[in-house]
């Protein structure tokens, strides 16, 4: 799970295995692969981080007994 902010500012925790797209339009648009679509406030270079690293930390199994 990647912790995004909505556009209220409020955290969302997003399964990021469902990313389908990131994209600006000029807010940044996740849509997921069950179809939902989700604006949030961080930028689509930092939601790319955040997913990359997120799948960095499971490959190396550096999860287990962390926050995320």
């Amino acid at each position: 799970m990647i912790r995004v902010h909505r556009l209220d500012g409020k955290d969302y925790y997003l399964n990021a295995n469902l990313i389908e797209t990131v994209e600006a339009v000029p807010d940044t648009l996740i849509t997921l692969t069950t179809g939902r679509r989700l604006f949030v406030q961080e930028s689509v270079a930092e939601v790319v981080r955040l997913a990359t690293d997120f799948f960095a930390r499971v490959a190396n199994h550096e999860w287990i007994g962390r926050e995320p």
